[in-house]
């Protein structure tokens, strides 16, 4: 088996020379790079603009080779999806420099994304300047905003614009603190042009973070403990639905720990990371993006579920049970509620629950296994027997998911990966986790275009490790954030992106179906408006003018499994590289029983 060589940094570019030779702050900008250098924030991506023209000196000139190592992105919401992807596979925050409210405006997209999926995330902005009397003629002012943080406000944790360095070094300083906190989500802090470039004054000086760090998540209380152990260990059919949790593998051990001692089935969900080892005997039933008939028929038949701050709790559960009352005891761990507004609906429905935690689960668990020692599993009828293998889907003349799920399988040949992205055609059962940065999960907020960029930030997370990421997107997705990848060459990432490329916004034409059948005109037509087709984007040419190794359009299954090994060694051996794999439509999940007849 051929392995790459462990890398010891990620490619950066170098000053020609330290101006300031670790000289004090002597201008605002300089204390709040100092500042950022201070704080555990390995990487700051970014788009140049001028509102951080400041900022950007201070980071290549005061700080020289310090951390934050500056990323160099082609597009704002690339700058963005990066750190999200970083976050995903971390859990901490990465810097992200927006340039005033053009550049805010192109990144929102990717914040509601991360937003969504409550990933923690520093982003500064800029503007201005504030004082109209310093503005230059025309673009000053169109780059400057009365209140830039409500462009984002209803979708980022907590937002500041500071007007003076010391109120500017306690924004970041409670930004950090902030995001870090459970639940995370991204923050903002503007940064005012004129201020950036102020002299700083002789009183002020850079504060240490050890004394602002954010508060760990609180356990339950002991009763409360006691109550959910004794409800999972009195109950006949228990269930464990495992949704965003940690990647720590102390905590994954815990979850598979809690579920053998109690003899509860789990279920988890391919929109959120890898939670539980999917090949365990109490995990009957695949994850998909949306609950499968099977996993609705185990819900069905549970008397106690254990929320582990499952996305859309009260839709999981009306799936099941439609309106009727839910019969099983629901116990739901999520400090989410913290997040809920009221400008998106990212909270879902009411769920019921008859005991709520508002904590981490990564902190419940390993509280209801203490509760838990000394007892023995109960025996009982449960979990029932896990899901027997699918029968070959349904395939047309071309190659099917399942197919090139099997090969990219084959061509890792038992290499450590992580699944930064699958598409929408993706199905659980074709590829198991057993480790908890096996799978990262989607996007959180469905917007298409995240892919690449989430790739490049897993892969900048994982470019000192053995893991190389893998990333099978679609070619919607991938056409819309390709140039993303760029900062993968640039800065010599690791990274295997495979595009299952049916060259259409498929799930749209499924949309188109379902209408065409409710009202009994002609499916035939769905296609109209969705195709990517005529003439076929170059995939593969778009991937090598961004300076990747790229491979394709491959359209027969003969030639499938040699050009994944090609493409899986390569990115081994540390190459970035895209292969477009033109995928056949017909196991598609969204289309099972879509027909006249059904």
């Amino acid at each position: 088996m051929c392995r790459r060589p462990r890398w010891l940094a990620v490619r950066r570019d170098e000053p020609v020379q330290s101006l300031t030779a670790r000289q004090p702050p002597r201008w605002t900008s300089d204390a709040i790079a100092e500042l950022l250098s201070r704080l555990d924030l390995p990487f700051i991506s970014l788009t140049p603009g001028s509102s951080f023209r400041g900022l950007h000196d201070s980071l290549v000139n005061h700080l020289g080779n310090r951390r934050p190592q500056m990323l160099l992105c082609l597009h704002e919401e690339h700058a963005v999806a990066i750190a999200h992807g970083y976050a995903k596979v971390t859990g901490r925050p990465m810097a992200v420099a927006l340039h005033s409210n053009v550049g805010l405006l192109h990144a929102s997209m990717a914040i509601f994304n991360a937003f969504c999926d409550r990933v923690p995330m520093l982003v500064l902005g800029a503007t201005g300047p504030v004082d109209a009397a310093r503005r230059r003629p025309w673009i000053d002012w169109i780059h400057t905003a009365a209140d830039q943080g409500a462009l984002v406000r209803e979708y980022t944790k907590w937002d500041d614009q500071p007007a003076s360095a010391a109120a500017a070094l306690e924004a970041v300083l409670r930004a950090d603190a902030v995001t870090r906190a459970y639940p995370s989500a991204p923050v903002y802090v503007c940064l005012d042009a004129a201020l950036q470039e102020a002299p700083l004054p002789p009183d002020v000086a850079v504060p240490s973070p050890e004394r602002y760090r954010p508060p760990a998540p609180l356990p339950p209380d002991p009763a409360t403990a006691e109550r959910v152990a004794s409800l999972l260990l009195g109950a006949e059919r228990p269930l464990v639905l495992a949704g965003r949790v940690g990647r720590d593998p102390g905590a994954w051990e815990a979850r598979t720990r809690l579920a053998e001692a109690v003899g509860a089935c789990v279920l988890t969900d391919l929109k959120t990371a890898a939670a539980f080892p999917t090949g365990h005997e109490l995990h009957p039933v695949p994850p998909g993006v949306f609950p499968t008939p099977e996993a609705l028929d185990v819900l069905r038949r549970a008397d106690v579920v254990l929320s582990l701050d499952w996305v859309d709790l009260a839709g999981t559960l009306r799936l099941a049970h439609g309106d009727a009352d839910v019969p099983a005891a629901v116990i739901s761990v999520s400090g989410d509620a913290a997040l809920h507004g009221g400008w998106s609906k990212d909270h879902f429905g009411l769920a019921p629950a008859d005991v709520t935690i508002a904590s981490h689960p990564d902190v419940v668990v390993p509280e209801l296994l203490r509760h838990l020692a000394g007892s023995a599993r109960p025996e009982r009828d449960w979990p029932p027997a896990r899901a027997a293998a699918a029968a070959a889907r349904a395939g047309g003349d071309g190659i099917s998911m399942g197919e090139l799920a099997a090969a990219l399988r084959r061509a890792l040949d038992g290499r450590p990966s992580c699944l930064a992205r699958t598409p929408l055609g993706w199905h659980g059962e074709d590829w198991t986790v057993s480790h908890p940065l096996d799978a990262i999960g989607l996007e959180g907020g469905a917007g298409v275009g995240a892919g690449p960029g989430l790739a490049v930030g897993a892969a900048l997370a994982l470019a000192d490790s053995d893991r190389l990421v893998v990333a099978v997107m679609g070619d919607g997705d991938y056409l819309m954030g390709a140039s993303a990848l760029w900062t993968a060459a640039r800065h010599r990432l690791p990274l295997l992106v495979v595009v299952a490329n049916n060259r259409s916004y498929f799930n749209d034409e499924v949309h188109q179906q379902r209408v065409a059948l409710a009202r009994d005109r002609p499916v035939e037509n769905r296609w109209v408006g969705q195709r990517l087709d005529d003439p076929a984007p170059d995939l593969a040419g778009m991937a090598r003018s961004l300076g990747l190794e790229a491979h394709g359009p491959v359209t027969e299954r003969a030639d499938l499994a040699a050009v994944l090994c090609r493409a899986a060694e390569a990115a081994q051996g540390g190459a970035a590289v895209v292969v477009d794999v033109v995928v056949d439509t017909a196991d598609y999940p969204g289309l099972a029983g879509l027909t006249r007849e059904g």
